[in-house]
Parts: structure tokens; C-alpha cells; sequence
């Protein structure tokens, strides 16, 4: 599988794995290691987390199931995510849902997610949501700090604004290396409203979740994705395509962005879906019908 250079010093794997749903999943921790094994040897090397999936429990069961084989962590790039402060009976501190980027929180959320995954150190740490009450110099002093500790390798966000990004890069002084973003062909916005161009500009790959618009692509019924399902059909029967979600994971990797999609899925299967669609070639025309579809209309 191709691999996506992030910063000189590290990689990921094109296809990434997520842990949103790890909890609901129902494996055991030699399950799950044996789960992470086969996507290891089919190429997808990077796992996708935040600490708050699963009710602040995903962290924790990835960290047991790398526990049994810890020579692993060498093989793996591990990125999480922190700032979103849920109420819940784990966090009983926490009185409403807020967000949080001071460098206290920081710096102890990071310390869990390094307790919860048996590691030593994160590749790569995001911030999750845009935060409006953010001091971009604390949370900076926050990286910077963590990253002086070697405790995390390097910084990025999620779901950021190109404004907001170079806000926190300005302060930053070092590379924000991805911006996680929720990016399908059923949302179709970022190509168009200048998000995927900025990142473009500098340099930044970005993450996609929710590449398969959380299921939406298949059980939708409106007339947008009854227009999208259409043609990723029409599509999939010209390039010898298989499903329909191959299709929609072959036109987020044919940009030149160099867009890392994440699979949030406890079924191979699935998974083998986005690695097949790895060997897909769209041309121009293929892809752009798909973008007319997504938007309703002929590109002005």
C-alpha cells in the first residue's frame, strides 16, 4: 500500500483504521490484536483514536490488546485526539460538553492516552474540534512541551477551518501535520470551499472521516444520495469495481491532496473494500461526474 509522508520523519499508511466504534465491536483483547495483525499485513499500519471514543474506553481496549504483543508499537503509527470534554460517568468531573485546549488539559490528556495505550509515545496528537474560547499560545506551549518530553512526535487538528489552522500554526513552530476532516461524496464542501486547497498550499495531507458519509452512501434515501449512489454504479461497472463504496473511496484517493481516508470498521471485509479501491484508477471526467452528482449541477 502506498504510504503518505506526513513530516521527514514519519508516515501513514493510505488507508487508515479507526477506533470510533471500537467498544461496540465486542472483541476480545486477542481478537482485536489478531484484528490489528491482519490490517497490519494488508498494508494499513495507522490507527486513528481521540479520547473520548467509546465513552473514554476505546484508548483503553486498544492499549490492552497492544499490551499482549508490545514489539508491535514499532510496526504501528498511533494518532489520538483530545479538547472535547463529555459529560459521562468516566469523566464525572466534566458538568456539561465543552472544550478545552489550555495546556493543563493538554498535557493530562495526553497523559492518559499514553497510560490507556501502553505507549510510550503518540505520533501524532489533534486537536479535535475547533475551540472558541482558545489562547492558540497556550495550546502551543502545550506541543511544545510535550514534544520537548518526546512524549508526542507531532501535532496536527480536526475539523479546522484554513483560518483556524494558520491561527495555531502561527504560534506553533512546528509543521501542523494533518487536518482530520469529514470529507466524502456526500459532502463534498471541502474540495469547494477552500479547505482542501489550503492544505494543498501548505503541504498538509488530510485525514478523511466519515469517507463512506457514516452509512448514509448506502441506506440514503434522499435525493442527493440516490443521485451519488447512481453514479458511483455507473462508475464501478466502468472501472471493474466491486461495490459502490470501492468507488467512493477510489475518488477521495485519486485527488492530489493525498487524502488518507479513515475505515471505521470492525469487519475485514469492509476493510478490504478501501485497500482494493487503492488499485482503482478514475480518470477526470469519471470524477467530476461524481462531484456534478454530489453537488446537483454542471461545475459553473
Amino acid at each position: 500500500m502506498k504510504r503518505i509522508q506526513i513530516a521527514k520523519d514519519l508516515h501513514f499508511s493510505q488507508i487508515i483504521h479507526g477506533h470510533w466504534r471500537l467498544t461496540e465491536w465486542n472483541l476480545t483483547s486477542q481478537e482485536l490484536l489478531y484484528f490489528m495483525e491482519q490490517c497490519i499485513d494488508s498494508g494499513i499500519t495507522t490507527f486513528d483514536h481521540a479520547d473520548i471514543y467509546g465513552n473514554y474506553m476505546c484508548e483503553e481496549r486498544f492499549g490492552q490488546a497492544l499490551a499482549l504483543k508490545p514489539s508491535l508499537r514499532k510496526d504501528i503509527e498511533i494518532v489520538t485526539k483530545c479538547g472535547i470534554k463529555l459529560v459521562s460517568q468516566n469523566r464525572p468531573d466534566h458538568k456539561l460538553k465543552s472544550y478545552d485546549t489550555s495546556k493543563e488539559h493538554i498535557m493530562k490528556s495526553a497523559e492518559n492516552s499514553l497510560q490507556k495505550m501502553n505507549t510510550d509515545y503518540i505520533d501524532v496528537l489533534l486537536i479535535h474540534r475547533p475551540d472558541p474560547f482558545m489562547d492558540p499560545a497556550e495550546t502551543a506551549e502545550a506541543f511544545h512541551t510535550l514534544k520537548e518530553q518526546g512524549k508526542v512526535r507531532h501535532f496536527g487538528v480536526s475539523n479546522f477551518t484554513p483560518a483556524q489552522m494558520e491561527m495555531l500554526q502561527r504560534e506553533y513552530n512546528g509543521p501542523l501535520v494533518t487536518n482530520q476532516i469529514e470529507l466524502s461524496v456526500l459532502n463534498e464542501q471541502p474540495f469547494l470551499d477552500g479547505t482542501v486547497n489550503y492544505l494543498q498550499k501548505e503541504n498538509v495531507c488530510p485525514m478523511a472521516w466519515s469517507p463512506l458519509a457514516g452509512g448514509k452512501l448506502f441506506k440514503g434515501e434522499d435525493q442527493k444520495s440516490l443521485r451519488v449512489k447512481k453514479a458511483l454504479k455507473e462508475v464501478a461497472k466502468e472501472v471493474g469495481a466491486s461495490s459502490i463504496d470501492e468507488v467512493a473511496y477510489a475518488w477521495l484517493l485519486a485527488h492530489p491532496a493525498g487524502i488518507m481516508p479513515i475505515v471505521g470498521s470492525g469487519q475485514m471485509n469492509r476493510i478490504q473494500s478501501a485497500i482494493h479501491a487503492t488499485k482503482i484508477q478514475l480518470s477526470r471526467e469519471q470524477w467530476f461526474y461524481i462531484l456534478q452528482e454530489s453537488m446537483g449541477k454542471e461545475v459553473d
